[in-house]
């Protein structure tokens, strides 16, 4: 029997999805990160779990045929500001570009005056213009000075330069300069790293592309290094299988098309929680859904919509923009460990500073003093200090009362219990504000789908979210403290492909789009071949960037290939249709008649994932669940402790209803069921919690327990 694990490093805990390949799911496991070296919490998690199955590492190491890893080392090395010596090359000129970026402040800082950009990842002296220049047309109107060139690299070079980033202007209409300098770096300065626009983001506008090739510079000796760091522990335990790394757009790929492109992990772990989350929720007869992750360190929020995980083709790490196509998720930072404090105006805040993994919340008795959101879970009873992670770790329950007495509680002169609930509903009223960015500011209405909740501290707070955003279905997996893990497994591979492409629809040359769009597909065949996959198990995705003319910003719209066809000219006015029914969706109105401008065509080329199922039907047959225990618990509406019962996860029988408020504790969750829901397992495997006032008739025919 072989093995398939998903590996998650997240900021506190590594989390891992163990499968039986080719099969269906087996365990799930959480270890402690180390954040000053990732690879060793993997390491060590893999090693927990050889023992758990019996077997000793090297055997386990041996059976592992696929690993596929979600990975946070650009993220935070962009958030650290710790990436290699960066230069850039750009047409004489333009060099600071990174410094105007779009010449206006971003939307979330419009009407602050005092807001300053983050200096550039790559600072002015290491800036440098060559002469060359190419037009809007793709036209050369002033040939590359390539002694200019040479000169421009072995400046940086001695400067110390580690990696290289080469951005012309309008070289996605024509890369000619920029394959050029690609050759003559590549003879000057072999061993740099090099990160050419052209290949990394051929489209219109200067700044994103700028921005991101430089990104993905900056980020490439260090994800060179760490993927070959990973490659070497593994194969030094016995690792002979395949290794594939979770992308920002919600795909899978081999480390070696990271290690070129590494800008596309930034958002590696995250991503496959909607690929999870989706999973689980059609099962229940529901193609929509929200999905919450609480972690550590951070809250995401996402949408899954028509089945369909949402990608954005651009956002912003610590406030550098990135281009790349993104898995749309918004992350605040909220978390298990997040630390609550007085501001100078005495009022209570919670995050975004972590306690992380070390010291971590005050309960965990590795030196940390301040109170986190933990610890007031702990002190609130919805944690049993001596379950935490099955009772694998202890907790100090009275270092949590302390930590928030000294810190919350006196300070403000409230009790304890005031303070730490504080904490809990500042936290919960932060996280809803989240989810709404995802929902209701894109003109959706949370109230119609299910909430999906991951995390390990996901579940205590997610009867409240819900509450206060009224909505009433709430489905927690049982997988939910590793969705993340548990979505590697499930994710299919993916390549995305760009080209710039601008034009009014009625005017283009449809014979042109269509070699861009076959161009693109070629190179996604030949990626995916690599990879393994048959042609029975590929398939492609084209979407075009469109917008009326005079506008600012673009609508991304799906299409069928066979709508640009130089044989079929006429179909291509599908691409329009669609454009005006996306505009109205997302904008409440849109102007049919109006001709339509296109700016980028795009293909994804996806290859089908390799067949493990996250199938976690209950089987388990008996009367009404009786609780193990009962635990004072604070309750919202009473404003103090009440007594609560305590449910053992394995003991519950699929569609035995148990009325909140109630708590129920897995091995690597905790579940909160607040007052206002009641909460059964469903045959799915996983947990539905409606709201008590909800009609079940409304429930999909599938999602009735």
């Amino acid at each position: 029997m072989g093995f398939t694990v998903g590996v998650d490093v997240g900021g506190t805990f590594t989390d891992f999805v163990l499968a039986e390949t080719g099969a269906g799911y087996r365990r799930q496991h959480k270890t402690s990160s180390v954040p000053s070296d990732p690879a060793a919490g993997i390491l060590t998690g893999l090693r927990e779990i050889a023992e758990l199955e019996g077997l000793t590492s090297e055997e386990f190491f041996g059976r592992i045929d696929l690993i596929v890893h979600g990975t946070t080392v650009a993220t935070n090395t962009v958030l650290t500001e710790s990436g290699a010596r960066t230069g850039l090359l750009t047409t004489e000129g333009v060099r600071d570009i990174l410094e105007m970026r779009r010449g206006i402040r971003s939307r979330q800082h419009l009407y602050n005056n005092k807001y300053s950009a983050p200096p550039p990842l790559v600072s002015r002296d290491r800036r440098l213009g060559v002469p060359e220049r190419i037009d809007a047309s793709g036209e050369v109107v002033a040939e590359l000075d390539e002694d200019a060139l040479r000169r421009a690299v072995q400046q940086l070079v001695d400067d110390g330069a580690q990696a290289l980033a080469v951005c012309f202007m309008h070289s996605y209409k024509n890369p000619k300069h920029e394959a050029r300098a690609r050759e003559i770096i590549e003879e000057v300065a072999p061993k740099l790293f090099l990160s050419v626009s052209s290949e990394v983001l051929p489209q219109v506008r200067l700044y994103p592309r700028v921005s991101t090739t430089v990104m993905n510079a900056y980020l490439g000796p260090i994800v060179e290094r760490y993927m070959a760091e990973i490659i070497s522990r593994l194969e030094a335990g016995g690792f002979a299988g395949t290794l594939m790394v979770m992308q920002s757009n919600g795909g899978i790929t081999q480390p070696a098309n990271v290690a070129h492109l590494p800008a596309t992990i930034t958002m590696s772990g995250p991503a496959a929680g909607p690929v999870a989350a989706h999973e689980f929720v059609r099962r229940q007869g529901w193609d929509n859904c929200t999905v919450v992750d609480m972690g550590g360190t951070s809250f995401d929020a996402s949408l899954v919509l028509g089945g369909e995980v949402q990608i954005t083709r651009e956002g912003e790490i610590n406030r550098h923009v990135i281009a790349l196509p993104t898995t749309h998720v918004h992350t605040i930072g909220s978390g298990g460990g997040s630390i609550a404090w007085i501001d100078q105006g005495d009022m209570l805040q919670v995050g975004p500073r972590s306690a992380g993994a070390v010291p971590g919340p005050a309960a965990y008795d590795q030196g940390g003093t301040e109170p986190t959101v933990t610890d007031a879970n702990i002190v609130l009873g919805y944690l049993d200090p001596d379950y935490f992670l099955g009772g694998r770790k202890q907790l100090r329950a009275d270092y949590s009362e302390e930590a928030v007495r000294s810190r919350i509680a006196e300070p403000l002169g409230i009790s304890v219990l005031e303070a730490a609930a504080g904490v809990y509903e500042l936290v919960n009223l932060q996280m809803g504000a989240g989810t709404k960015n995802v929902s209701v500011e894109r003109g959706y209405d949370p109230r119609e789908f299910p909430m999906v909740v991951a995390g390990g501290a996901g579940p205590i707070h997610a009867g409240m979210i819900a509450h206060e955003l009224e909505i009433p279905v709430v489905i927690i997996p049982r997988l939910s403290s590793v969705l993340c893990a548990s979505g590697m497994l499930v994710a299919d591979l993916r390549h995305d492909f760009v080209r710039g492409f601008a034009g009014r629809l009625s005017e283009i040359d449809v014979a042109h789009a269509a070699g861009l769009v076959d161009e693109m597909v070629r190179e996604g065949e030949v990626l995916l071949a690599d990879e393994g996959v048959s042609e029975a198990d590929r398939s492609y995705v084209v979407s075009a960037d469109v917008r009326y003319p005079g506008q600012h910003h673009e609508v991304t719209v799906n299409f069928d290939v066979d709508d640009i066809d130089a044989a079929h000219p006429e179909r291509i006015s599908r691409i329009a249709e669609l454009f005006h029914a996306s505009h109205e969706k997302l904008y409440g109105f849109a102007q049919p008649d109006e001709d339509v401008e296109l700016m980028s065509l795009r293909v994804a080329a996806v290859g089908a994932g390799g067949g493990i199922s996250l199938d976690l039907t209950s089987d388990v047959a008996g009367e009404n669940p009786e609780p193990k225990s009962t635990r004072a618990a604070y309750l919202h509406s009473e404003r103090k402790k009440v007594e609560v019962p305590v449910y053992e996860g394995s003991s519950l029988s699929p569609s035995k209803r148990v009325s909140g408020p109630a708590i129920i504790e897995e091995p690597t969750t905790t579940i909160f069921v607040p007052e206002y829901f009641d909460i059964e397992l469903h045959p799915s495997g996983s947990y539905l919690m409606v709201a008590k006032d909800f009609d079940r008739e409304n429930l999909p025919q599938e999602g009735r327990a």
